[in-house]
């Protein structure tokens, strides 16, 4: 247990120390502030392109924003913060394979399983702290400016996206083990990701 915990202790000062885990809560910080902002954004954006569409033939009518308009930039928004997580932690295995670090604690005693669970827990962690910061703000935001009500069966949906959201991390431990670059691990995941996207689309 010890060995384990000091794995997960060596994981954080690492996210801390190549700014990873700082450029994370940023990103999704922003996305959390960007999804409400948008949607409040979006009347006067119509309002200032409207001659322009008026000389294209289309006609701007008035706009009623509600706390769904902002849900559903957050549903915009989130898969570019899953995919900015996946480029940006998609080396947290293979940079040890090309340091030589993980193969120098492997030969001292030290259990894989033990490195793949604290590698994983780290991956799950960051990603659900940055899920839920993002998901806490836009929830905040809009129920100051709107009524969230609005947005039916919303908890449900948010814990849909974060559990798929584990799944892309699962998935990117996998092919970890396969691959020794980060372009693999990311070819894999992002393969899967997608097929399962596609799949989504059948009736």
């Amino acid at each position: 247990m010890r060995a384990l915990l000091a794995l997960i202790q060596k994981e954080i000062t690492d996210q801390l120390r190549s700014g990873k885990g700082m450029i994370l809560g940023i990103l999704f910080l922003l996305f959390g502030i960007m999804n409400p902002a948008i949607a409040k954004l979006t009347p006067w954006l119509l309002e200032i392109m409207a001659d322009s569409l008026a000389e294209s033939g289309m006609t701007v009518t008035e706009v009623t924003v509600t706390a769904m308009d902002s849900w559903m930039q957050f549903y915009k928004n989130i898969p570019m913060g899953l995919i900015a997580f996946a480029l940006i932690e998609s080396n947290i295995f293979t940079k040890e394979y090309n340091s030589g670090t993980l193969v120098l604690s492997l030969t001292k005693g030290l259990e894989r399983f033990k490195v793949v669970v604290a590698k994983a827990s780290m991956l799950a962690a960051l990603w659900t702290a940055g899920y839920w910061i993002c998901f806490g703000i836009s929830y905040g935001v809009s129920a100051c400016l709107w009524d969230n009500s609005v947005a039916q069966n919303l908890l449900f949906s948010v814990v849909c996206w974060w559990v798929f959201g584990l799944m892309v991390v699962a998935l990117m431990v996998l092919f970890s083990t396969l691959f020794n670059a980060n372009v693999g691990v990311l070819c894999g995941t992002g393969g899967v990701a997608f097929g399962s996207y596609m799949l989504g689309l059948l009736p």
